[in-house]
């Protein structure tokens, strides 16, 4: 873990992988919630390969206790209960994954559906959460050219993430279903359905 001041009351923490991300700011939260130890930390922002804390009082300080820490890596089971979403397999890219996959279109809803994502970070729109989960085998890379437009509700996959399009946006990803699941509400609290650290499963709907 590396850690740099990124501002006054600012710290950023770097690794190596999304799964250290997700593991850091899991104990991250476990900690501010049992007590000061973060000294007030306001904001704890996890990215790809970062998360940033904002509101420290003493960010070398801060950073100096947390390399002496032992972060436990998550066990897939490790959190609240999954969200589930209901997802359509009617992606204009199923039959182009299934075959990087070298199965049937017939075989992807199982494929993913067995898999349960956790949500790393979010980013690219409001309501987007770049869930990992993926095995190594099955990441994917970006289509060679991106479109312009990609409906709300879209399923899609690109490298080792999933994510859900919470609204028409351009994307390169490729889309393999599409869910009717309300993304990003700002009259809900929270406002997005995926929050970091939140796990996911996506089944097939009837």
């Amino acid at each position: 873990m590396r850690a740099l001041e990124a501002g006054a009351e600012a710290l950023l923490l770097e690794v190596d992988s999304a799964e250290e991300v997700a593991a850091l700011h899991a104990e991250l939260l476990r900690r501010r919630s049992a007590g000061d130890e973060l000294g007030g930390v306001r904001e704890i922002v996890p990215a790809a390969r970062t998360v940033l804390l904002d509101g420290v009082r003493e960010p070398r300080a801060l950073a100096a206790r947390i390399a002496r820490w032992r972060v436990p890596p998550l066990a897939p089971a490790d959190g609240p209960p999954p969200v589930t979403v209901a997802v359509r397999y009617d992606g204009p890219d199923l039959a182009e994954v299934a075959g990087l996959w070298g199965v049937t279109p017939g075989e992807v809803p199982g494929i993913v559906g067995a898999i349960t994502f956790r949500v790393a970070f979010c980013g690219f729109a409001p309501g987007f959460g770049y869930l990992t989960g993926l095995p190594a085998l099955l990441h994917l890379p970006r289509r060679a050219t991106p479109r312009t437009a990609v409906p709300a509700g879209s399923l899609a996959l690109a490298g080792e993430y999933a994510g859900v399009y919470p609204r028409s946006s351009p994307g390169g990803w490729q889309l393999i279903g599409s869910t009717d699941a309300v993304l990003w509400d700002p009259a809900r609290e929270p406002a997005a359905l995926f929050v970091p650290g939140a796990r996911v499963r996506f089944e097939e709907a009837a």
